[in-house]
């Protein structure tokens, strides 16, 4: 490992982003960001990620990660996962590890950044760790100005929604479900001689969330500024406890500070909102019992309030220690896809949703790390977009969906998607 200065990750890595199999994981609330090219091995089947990851010694004063692989996991990997889960394949593939064997780590708060190596030996890591520092010499882009996208549009108008909410509050009372939830897609282009990079660039200046991410893919790319933690797996002197973050419960940002704070109050005392996010809770507490010991999952905080640039969320805890024997790739395969983008209960939830929608492809799968002390961070893949390469450029799709309940008004529910894309859709069609 080696200690260089510290410089904007976004800006190093706009040298570069336009590789293949670039990547930018950063953290929006001030934590450690990391900067990755050039893997040096693929797989696209679960099993593998163990093998990939192999061992290594870890520095106590290094960043959680240390190298590792990153993966893309789809949301119709749950179908892999579970036969009665709806078989449903998508564009995308459902499954994408990527083993890196060196990056650029920078912890914001503390003006700290460390080039990390991997190798079979000392001098091996180090010669990594010396490449990964010769990325900093690479001049970086400039920031984008103007409008970065054309012909965006809504591709399910808000009647439609409203009417696939009645359809799901009926369904909801009678019986087949307690909660669902869905989701609604705007699609367009990016204008010429824009790259998907571009618009992550500009996200992190404007709304940077806490699980920012870039991942550039042959033909394909991800732009993330999700702020929901899906699964952490850290090591413990007793074990290796993993925690999930569900959020669920929304109320848009105000004009001002005493509208702001009059949502932020009401999203609070929201009896409708609270019951959504315990629902959530609930099936997360399910999920990560069936790899943790028993009576060690715990719920550390109930109902907090989260506030990002175009909304309030109430956002939960749920921690547990795994069974001995079982690791974060298992608690990984227990909890997909996550709780809080799909329902309870979560199968049938899950056809639901597949009543409605088209396959989702990322959004609401999950981008993670997987460290090779056994460490994993992984988010949920929402206020993302999925871009695609094509004859006419970058075409993108970014979906914003809420958990429907029995008391969900169809009008509240179309308002809070176009609030929760409000972010996404400034950095695109609002020139600075």
């Amino acid at each position: 490992m080696r200690a260089i200065a510290w410089t904007d990750p976004v800006a190093v890595a706009s040298a570069f982003a336009e590789e293949t199999h670039a990547c930018v994981l950063l953290s929006g609330d001030g934590g450690w960001s990391y900067v990755l090219r050039r893997p040096d091995a693929m797989a696209d089947v679960g099993r593998d990620l163990r093998a990939l990851l192999g061992g290594g010694e870890m520095s106590p004063e290094g960043p959680p990660f240390q190298g590792g692989v990153v993966g893309l996991a789809g949301y119709e990997l749950s179908a892999q996962l579970e036969p009665t889960a709806p078989q449903v394949r998508g564009a995308w593939p459902d499954l994408t590890l990527l083993r890196y064997p060196a990056l650029l780590a920078f912890h914001a708060d503390r003006r700290r950044a460390v080039a990390v190596g991997r190798g079979r030996d000392r001098a091996a890591a180090g010669a990594a760790a010396d490449g990964a520092l010769s990325w900093l010499d690479e001049a970086g882009a400039k920031p984008r100005a103007g409008i970065l996208a054309e012909d965006v549009a809504l591709s399910v108008p808000d009647e439609r929604h409203a009417a696939a909410v009645a359809e799901t509050v009926a369904r909801i009372a009678a019986g087949e479900i307690f909660q669902a939830n869905l989701a609604r897609p705007w699609r367009g282009r990016l204008a010429p001689d824009v790259r998907p990079f571009d618009v992550f660039a500009r996200l992190a200046r404007q709304s940077a969330a806490g699980y920012a991410a870039f991942l550039n893919l042959p033909g394909r790319a991800l732009v993330s500024n999700s702020p929901e933690r899906f699964l952490s797996v850290r090591p413990g002197p007793d074990g290796l406890w993993a925690e999930t973050h569900p959020i669920k419960g929304t109320r848009p940002r105000g004009v001002d500070a005493v509208s702001d704070a009059a949502l932020a109050a009401e999203l609070e005392a929201s009896e409708k909102d609270r019951a959504e996010n315990l629902m959530i809770v609930d099936l997360m507490r399910n999920d990560l019992a069936r790899v943790s010991v028993p009576g060690s999952v715990q719920v550390p905080e109930l109902f907090g309030l989260e506030s990002y640039a175009n909304v309030h969320h109430l956002v939960s805890r749920v921690r547990s220690r795994l069974q001995p024997g079982r690791d974060a790739w298992d608690a990984f395969l227990a909890a997909f896809p996550p709780g809080s983008v799909t329902g309870a209960p979560k199968l049938q939830a899950m056809r639901v949703i597949a009543d409605y929608e088209a396959p989702r492809g990322p959004y609401c799968g999950s981008l993670f790390w997987a460290g090779v002390d056994g460490a994993l961070d992984a988010s949920v893949l929402i206020r993302t977009l999925a871009l695609v390469e094509n004859a006419a450029g970058w075409a993108f799709e970014a979906r914003a969906g809420g958990g429907i309940v029995a008391d969900s008004d169809p009008a509240a529910e179309v308002a809070e998607t176009t609030a929760k894309i409000g972010a996404i859709l400034r950095a695109l069609m609002d020139a600075p």
